[in-house]
C-alpha cells in the first residue's frame, strides 16, 4: 500500500469514528435540552455563566464564553460569561500560594452566586481542580453543568446535569464538546433573541 493510500485509510477511519460518535451524542438530546434551559433561564434572570477546565478544555471554556460575551451567529447584546482560565497571574499565584487543586475554587469564592451557571469541563470527570470548582459552585447555590466523557466520573454526582460524550478517547470527547458548545449557543441566541436575524456571513 502506498503512503498516500495509507493516509487516506487513516483519514477515512478517523472521520467515520468522529461522525459515529456525534450521531451517538444525539441520544443525549434530553440532557442537552435540560442544560440549554438552565442556561437560558439564568441569562434571562441576569445571572452569569462561568466555565473552566484544563488544557484543551480550558480552550473550550474560553470558546464558550467568547461566543456568549461576543456573539455566536446573531448581532445581539453581550451576555455575561467568563472563563476562569484566562488570568495567568491568578492561576499561577493560587497554584503557588495554595495548590493547583484550588485554581478554580479560589477564583469562585465571593464571585459565584446563587442562580449563576458553572460549566465544569473534564474528560474523565475526575480532575481534582474541576471537582473543587464544582463543589464551591454548589456551596454558593449555583447551577453546575458538567461536560465529560463516557461515565461522567465523580463530577457527574456534583452536577445538576451531566453532558457525557459517549467515548473514552480524548480527541472524540473534545469534538463532542465542540458540537455541544455550538448547539447550546444556538439555542441560547434563538431563545433570548428570537427576532434578531443572523449576522452577515452566517
Amino acid at each position: 500500500m502506498s503512503e498516500g493510500a495509507r493516509y487516506q485509510e487513516f483519514i477515512k477511519a478517523q472521520l467515520k469514528e468522529s461522525s459515529d460518535n456525534l450521531r451517538l451524542l444525539a441520544d443525549a438530546a434530553p440532557a442537552i435540552g435540560k442544560a440549554a434551559r438552565l442556561l437560558v433561564d439564568a441569562l434571562q434572570n441576569k445571572k452569569k455563566v462561568v466555565a473552566f477546565g484544563n488544557g484543551g478544555f480550558a480552550a473550550d471554556a474560553q470558546h464558550l464564553t467568547a461566543e456568549l460575551s461576543g456573539r455566536f451567529e446573531k448581532n445581539r447584546p453581550a451576555l455575561p460569561a467568563v472563563a476562569l482560565t484566562t488570568n495567568s497571574s491568578a492561576l499561577t499565584a493560587i497554584a503557588n500560594d495554595y495548590s493547583y487543586k484550588e485554581i478554580f475554587s479560589r477564583q469562585l469564592e465571593n464571585f459565584i452566586h446563587a442562580g449563576d451557571v458553572v460549566v465544569a469541563i473534564s474528560t474523565s470527570g475526575n480532575s481534582e481542580n474541576v471537582l473543587e470548582g464544582a463543589r464551591e459552585a454548589k456551596k454558593a447555590g449555583a447551577v453546575v453543568i458538567a461536560w465529560t466523557g463516557q461515565g461522567g466520573g465523580k463530577l457527574k454526582a456534583l452536577a445538576d446535569v451531566c453532558l457525557e460524550v459517549p467515548s473514552r478517547r480524548t480527541s472524540r470527547i473534545q469534538e463532542g464538546h465542540l458540537a455541544l458548545l455550538h448547539t447550546l449557543c444556538g439555542i441560547i441566541e434563538d431563545e433570548l433573541y428570537p427576532t434578531v436575524g443572523k449576522a452577515s456571513g452566517y
